[in-house]
């Protein structure tokens, strides 16, 4: 599992993909402002939605855009290539896959729009082809390079114009192999790819088995000392990412979001963190008298409202700990079940918003649900269910290292007498 977190291709879209957030996090934001669930205020600003939205349209619209930049770039930074020149040369092999159209539909300064870039597949729909799209650039790019398949210069021309003449053979070579696939061969890797994870993205992951599998993963691998959210959330983040950008382009157009499977869901699940960690800060701070439980709930209590909780995991600690695993990994099994029963029944919105996974619980659910006041009671009963679950497992943990804690008192007064 270490070597699958630390694979070179993993890493590289995992950085790439989270190097795209702030942007995707700002831009979702512009959905709430033009579709803010409150009548009176939608019908002030019906007449300005579309430029409300143009945000949106520019950051998550193009999400995928701007991901192939950045798995390019790691990818490339991971070879010792130029990062710069290797990201733009996978973001423009990218957007070879998509075919302008001519647009003879008049704009308001009575002028055809001519040749025009459509946007289907550049946001969360083209996330699977930027991938493939940019780890296959780097490749050819690292292929060239290693035998020596570039434009050298002479050492006194300055080194950014070197570069540039260095990238022209491999950024031949991508831009050709995809025109011919593209172009040529007619052959649309979107669609084909689309429908190829179709029946993962909508039934698989849209599943209560898809739902409840990753947090039960996470927290299997996060008790044994393995970073869970590293492996498992980077393998399926690009599946959250097009159903929520599904969420979001639905609720942007007036309607419901529908899909239940986006990384928002586990915001109602990982409350305090992985493992739903802020209950066993609670639990510690208020009902533990051994000291050392005590204090180390204290120093994770903070951390633990904004969502950190590698102080608590590792200073308990859960890692390799039997007593506390057991809550650990039961409970986000547990919340994640009710939230996803919540969710299929419209008891509670879907999430349709982005916002850091530093924001307080229940301000995220409040926030990513379109200001759903349901979202903070289903996030307050979850975390009640938290309380309870950590209880009695904290209090048996308690209790070992309060025997220690008074066999080290005792241990201490002998040599002392």
């Amino acid at each position: 599992m270490v070597k699958i977190s630390q694979n070179r291709y993993l890493v590289a879209i995992r950085d790439g993909i989270i190097s795209t957030m702030p942007l995707v996090m700002l831009g979702s934001f512009f959905v709430l402002f033009a579709q803010f669930p409150i009548p009176a205020y939608q019908k002030i600003v019906a007449p300005y939605v579309a430029t409300i939205m143009l945000p949106y349209r520019i950051t998550v619209g193009l999400m995928a855009v701007y991901a192939a930049f950045g798995i390019g770039h790691q990818l490339a930074k991971h070879y010792k290539l130029d990062s710069l020149s290797s990201g733009l040369i996978a973001m423009g092999a990218f957007l070879m896959t998509t075919a302008p159209v001519l647009a003879n539909e008049p704009t308001k300064a009575a002028k055809p729009l001519g040749m025009v870039l459509p946007m289907s597949y550049l946001g969360g729909a083209g996330m699977f082809t930027a991938i493939i799209v940019a780890i296959l650039a780097v490749e050819i790019i690292r292929f060239c390079s290693v035998h020596n398949i570039v434009i050298k210069l002479p050492d006194s021309v300055p080194a950014s114009v070197s570069k540039s003449f260095a990238a022209i053979i491999p950024s031949a070579v991508v831009i050709i192999v995809v025109w011919i696939v593209s172009g040529i061969l007619k052959f649309n890797i979107n669609e084909f790819l689309m429908q190829l994870f179709k029946p993962i993205v909508d039934v698989g992951m849209n599943s209560y088995f898809g739902l409840v599998i990753p947090p039960l993963l996470i927290t299997v691998l996060w008790a044994t000392g393995i970073h869970g959210d590293s492996i498992i959330g980077n393998l399926i983040r690009p599946f959250w990412l097009i159903l929520w950008q599904q969420n979001a382009d639905a609720v942007a157009a007036g309607h419901v979001a529908h899909n239940i499977a986006t990384e928002g869901f586990y915001t109602f699940v990982w409350i305090g963190g992985s493992g739903g960690t802020l209950a066993l800060c609670v639990v510690a701070v208020f009902f533990a008298k051994s000291a050392y439980l005590k204090e180390i709930g204290k120093l994770s209590i903070v951390p633990g409202i904004f969502n950190i909780n590698e102080p608590i995991i590792f200073g308990a600690p859960v890692v390799l700990n039997p007593l506390l695993a057991v809550p650990f990994i039961v409970g986000p099994f547990i919340t994640s079940s009710i939230t996803y029963f919540a969710m299929s029944m419209n008891m509670v919105n879907k999430t349709s918003m982005l916002a850091p996974f530093t924001v307080p619980f229940p301000i995220m659910g409040y926030m990513i649900t379109q200001a759903d006041m349901r979202a903070i009671i289903l996030m307050l009963l979850n975390f009640a269910i938290y309380l309870v679950i950590y209880y009695p497992f904290v209090m048996m943990y308690d209790k070992q290292l309060l025997k220690e804690e008074h066999k080290e008192l005792s241990n201490e007064s002998e040599v002392i007498a």
